[in-house]
């Protein structure tokens, strides 16, 4: 049996599989060993994930985690803490990041292009087996083109400053019950800021009927597509995972479809495609 999990700072999606048919499945908070010491992800697993897990076998898996904070410094480290905690020999293990789970799930072992749009952005340019070419995302201040968190700055900024209309502005207030006082301080005096403005993408995507939003939503994309992606001169086909590919879907393979590029699939979460390629692979 494989146990695959996909880990973001803000969950972590844990799924265990026996040849290609899911025999669990279970949420925890994220863990990201960047931002996280290995006491604190230990305190995780024991008292979130294995008490979800009770009654499934463990002890003869092999563990596949993907997160979005396993660079390659931090992966020794993580690697050993799963041993540890599951009591599995470190060989049973594999530690990757989340852009190498997107380019498995998306790409499997053809070659391509896979994007993440989420709270944050990142792409890269796939081989089959590895990842040949990144285009250094930035994050939410420098960058993360085509993300919720930069989708939420440019609409918020929209609202404000009067390029989006004042009626847009009145009724994302009314709706979330905030003031412009409240938006100032979620944004620059409380944590996890890119949070926050991704969150605005919920409010985008219930009042697409606007054409002004759907224009937002779009040039967010293009602009993904053009300091992201057009660096890789490739015209590969591409594919996407993550909640806001995932829920502009349409507006995104359109705008895709503007540059020129094939999209192969768009999923929510690498998780069907991971089982997939391991089933494949296992056979």
């Amino acid at each position: 049996m494989r146990l695959i999990a996909d880990s973001g700072s803000t969950k972590t999606d844990w799924v265990l599989t026996d040849k290609g048919q899911v025999v669990g499945s279970w949420k925890t908070q994220g863990i990201n060993p960047c931002h996280q010491q290995p006491e604190e992800i230990r305190q995780v697993l024991c008292t979130e994930f294995f008490p979800l897990s009770d009654g499934k076998s463990l002890s003869d898996i092999q563990l596949s985690f993907y997160g979005s904070g396993c660079t390659a410094d931090l992966m020794p480290t993580m690697t050993t803490l799963l041993a540890d905690s599951f009591q599995l020999p470190t060989d049973s293990i594999e530690v990757a990041g989340d852009l190498l789970a997107a380019a498995r799930a998306v790409c499997g072992h053809e070659e391509g292009i896979a994007c993440i749009l989420g709270t944050g952005a990142n792409s890269c340019l796939y081989d089959g087996q590895h990842i040949v070419q990144n285009t250094p995302p930035l994050g939410y201040i420098l960058g993360d083109e085509g993300s919720g968190a930069v989708l939420g700055e440019r609409f918020l900024n929209g609202i404000f400053k009067g390029s989006l209309p004042a009626s847009l502005r009145d009724l994302y207030l009314e709706e979330t019950g905030q003031s412009y006082a409240d938006v100032i301080r979620r944004v620059y005096r409380e944590p996890l800021a890119n949070r926050y403005l991704a969150s605005v993408a919920l409010f985008v995507s219930r009042h697409l009927e606007e054409e002004c939003l759907k224009k937002l939503v779009k040039d967010n994309f293009s602009d993904f597509i053009l300091r992201n992606i057009e660096p890789y001169h490739s015209r590969l086909p591409i594919g996407f995972v993550g909640s806001v590919a995932y829920g502009f879907a349409e507006l995104l393979t359109e705008v895709c479809h503007d540059f020129g590029y094939e999209v192969n699939g768009i999923d929510k979460s690498p998780l069907v495609g991971l089982m997939q390629r391991y089933y494949v692979d296992e056979c």
